[in-house]
């Protein structure tokens, strides 16, 4: 078992000189230290960096995002170009247990910087965008941004008290997703006093049922907070008011769907009619 080790460490040695890239042989206390700091979005502000684990969404993001930092399990790391990473460290499991952010450490652990997402670089002006307004779950974020993924929206835009998208658990929840969609937080009023010329769709009880509007390929669709849906002077800048009805009519039901739940509908029905 020693020697199949040491084989796999002299294999990736010996593909990686041409590369003048260093692989470390263990992952430090103060580099465990420092994966760790980044569960606080105050640390991931000031290093502008976040932490994804698991093989499928370090390596969704390797090819999207610039990447700190590798550590994982010799056969993990041997299957990654190391050029992909500036720093690439060979970790065993016992450091992993100690640097991951989940229950369960994954074989691979990676450090990404942030996307620069800026507003002025984005067309507005066609297909749909998500509009998120005070969405606080982080489970429920990183859902909305598999949804949007697999719904093809490529954009969504997030009002400042929204929770912060590298959280770790919403960076998990997306699977991956979080590497195909960009997300953005800016003031709300602002931004869509801006826009104004797009349509603007938000569900509220007394909406228009959906499956009965004709709905446009290009427009904005507001989510609300779990616990107050979209608030009051967002509201008032939506242009068509939709409901997500419940069958059959007058039954009596659960208050409301979750915000991931409801999204998805949204989406999925928007899409139908394009």
């Amino acid at each position: 078992m020693m020697w199949a080790f040491v084989f796999v460490l002299f294999i990736i040695f010996a593909t990686n000189i041409y590369t003048n890239k260093t692989i470390y042989m263990s992952l430090s206390k103060n580099k465990i230290k420092y994966i760790q700091s980044l569960k606080d979005k105050k640390h991931r502000s000031l290093n502008h960096t976040f932490v994804a684990e698991g093989e499928k969404i370090v390596l969704d993001l390797l090819h999207s995002c610039k990447c700190q930092l590798i550590a994982g399990l010799p056969d993990i790391v041997n299957r990654i170009n190391p050029s992909l990473a500036k720093e690439v460290i060979i970790a065993t499991e016992e450091e992993l247990k100690k640097a991951t952010h989940l229950k369960t450490a994954p074989p691979i652990i990676g450090v990404f910087y942030q996307p620069n997402v800026c507003e002025k670089d984005i067309d507005f002006s066609k297909g749909l965008h998500l509009i998120l307004d005070g969405v606080q779950d982080p489970g429920n974020l990183g859902t909305i941004v598999r949804i949007a993924d697999w719904f093809g929206v490529k954009n969504i835009i997030c009002s400042p008290n929204t929770t912060d998208i590298y959280n770790p658990k919403t960076v998990q929840s997306t699977m991956g997703a979080i590497a195909r969609v960009n997300t953005l937080y800016t003031d709300l009023n602002l931004f869509l006093e801006k826009n104004n010329s797009i349509p603007i769709y938000g569900t509220f009880l007394e909406g228009k049922n959906i499956y009965e509007e004709r709905l446009s390929t290009n427009a904005f669709i507001i989510m609300g907070s779990e616990g107050k849906g979209i608030s009051q002077d967002i509201e008032s800048r939506v242009s068509h008011k939709l409901l997500i009805p419940s069958y059959p009519k007058d039954r009596s039901t659960s208050e409301s769907l979750n915000v991931a739940v409801a999204t998805a509908i949204i989406c999925s029905e928007f899409r139908r009619g394009m």
